[in-house]
């Protein structure tokens, strides 16, 4: 009985114990209801406001595409899974293989040009290079739909291309900086748009009969290595087929773009016919460099070597150092021009007017031993006659007079009795100048007459020259 007793009374405390532990916490249930519902209440007031807020906004009504627009990999995905060979040149006109060739339209910019080397005849050329077809294989909407205008091709996609190459060319290369200058477009209708920035070394086979007033022709040739004209033809732009940069015409160091035309060089070979573009550069070489640098230097020293013809002849030091000096000079300067030069068979402008310079510097050295020579005879025949006049002075001869004197001395009076009547019988002018001159003396005459002769010879030469060359070139442009 106790112990039945003992464990009602721990259960009844137990029970009373729970109720006075959940007793405290009844009345923080009835705040709760009551901030509970007040936030309830202000939701609903928001919740009204902007229902009635989004009720005023007016809907535009919902236009169904009729194509759906598809990511530009996609297409190209599915124009080069479909039986696509790129290896295979595009249809003709009618869908087949035997349609007729694959019409090529090429036009280019022209961005510099430079390095114009005329021993190895060759120049550098930097260019943007366009080629645009037509492969209906590629086509994939027509105009107005709702398809992209153009695709632009992405690296490892791989479409068929002209087998294009430049006859001419010595070295190339494409611009890789910072990403390959590169553009293939594929427009809906089956046009395809390449675009390339490359930089040429073409040879230039050059005509210098007229250096350095020369105009030459520069070439670049566009054909196919391996399609011939039954399967490419290779036709120019019609409208602005070879633009140029701004500036182009005058930036070039020592040449002048002066014109660019454009025309066919379609060539046979022995494995066919191939279609061939030709864009003529017409370069004209700038002319104001040589004459600063080579013509007025050369003809201030064939000036400089008439000045031996007024130093005396007894002056034998400073004439021939004065002759040697100038003909050496110009001998350098006739090695420097043609080092610039490629050794050809013909004979140049500038190889005519430094010979012609040469020639009169080495002429008035020749002339300075000419009158060495007559002097030095003159002195010789006067040497003689001094000495026969010694050793016939005992020979007398009787005049009228009966008054003995030697037979030179005679002789001597008579040819003076002689002169002075010619004299008397010429203008006085020119008794003055032969006074003033010493005519009678030939090394002196020889100087006098090359103080004219050789000014009034060159002047000459100036002329022919000039009017020869001047004429040419402007024939040649």
């Amino acid at each position: 009985m106790r112990i039945s007793t003992c464990v009602w009374t721990v259960v009844l405390l137990l029970v009373l114990a729970s109720h006075s532990f959940a007793v405290p916490n009844e009345p923080p249930k009835e705040d709760e209801e009551e901030d509970s519902s007040v936030i309830e209440k202000e939701e609903w007031s928001t919740t009204g406001s902007t229902v009635e807020s989004i009720s005023r906004i007016k809907s535009e009504p919902h236009v169904p595409i009729e194509h759906p627009q598809t990511s530009d990999t996609e297409i190209l995905e599915r124009l080069l899974s479909t039986g696509y060979d790129w290896r295979v040149r595009p249809p003709g006109q009618d869908g087949t293989i035997n349609g007729g060739p694959v019409v090529v339209s090429v036009n280019m910019l022209v961005r510099s040009i430079s390095k114009i080397d005329n021993v190895n005849m060759e120049y550098s050329v930097q260019l943007t290079f366009r080629e645009s077809w037509i492969d209906s294989r590629l086509s994939y909407g027509v105009k107005g739909d709702a398809f992209p205008d153009f695709l632009i091709l992405t690296a490892g996609q791989q479409i068929w291309m002209p087998d294009s190459f430049f006859q001419n060319e010595k070295q190339a290369y494409r611009h890789m900086i910072d990403k390959p200058n590169v553009l293939i477009r594929v427009h809906k209708d089956g046009t395809i748009l390449y675009s390339v920035r490359i930089s040429l070394v073409l040879s230039c086979p050059m005509h210098l009969q007229y250096y350095p007033m020369d105009v030459q022709k520069c070439l670049i040739d566009l054909a196919s290595y391996a399609y011939t004209t039954n399967d490419i033809e290779y036709v120019w732009k019609k409208e602005e087929p070879v633009q140029l940069k701004a500036g182009l015409g005058s930036s070039l160091p020592s040449f002048q773009l002066t014109n660019v035309n454009t025309t066919y060089c379609t060539s046979k070979t022995n494995t066919g016919t191939y279609s061939c573009l030709r864009t003529v550069l017409h370069l004209r070489r700038q002319f104001s460099y040589y004459l600063l640098q080579l013509y007025i230097p050369s003809f201030m020293l064939v000036i400089v070597s008439w000045v031996s013809f007024w130093i005396d002849r007894a002056a034998v030091p400073a004439r021939v150092t004065l002759g040697v000096t100038t003909l050496l000079t110009m001998t350098t300067q006739s090695s420097g021009i043609n080092a610039k030069l490629p050794p050809v068979a013909y004979i140049k402008a500038i190889d005519v007017w430094v010979g012609a310079c040469m020639t009169f510097i080495f002429c008035a050295l020749l002339e300075f031993a000419w009158v060495t020579y007559i002097a030095n005879k003159m002195d010789q025949k006067r040497k003689n006659r001094q000495e026969r006049e010694k050793k016939e002075a005992p020979l007398l001869n009787n005049s009228r007079n009966e008054i003995w004197v030697p037979r030179e001395v005679a002789e001597q009076e008579r040819e003076v009795r002689t002169v002075l009547l010619n004299r008397r019988q010429q203008n006085g002018f020119w008794r003055w100048i032969e006074k003033k001159t010493e005519w009678h003396d030939k090394a002196k005459r020889a100087d006098l007459v090359s103080r004219v002769l050789f000014p009034a010879l060159f002047f000459s030469f100036n002329l022919l020259y000039w009017t020869h060359y001047k004429q040419t070139e402007t024939s040649d442009s």
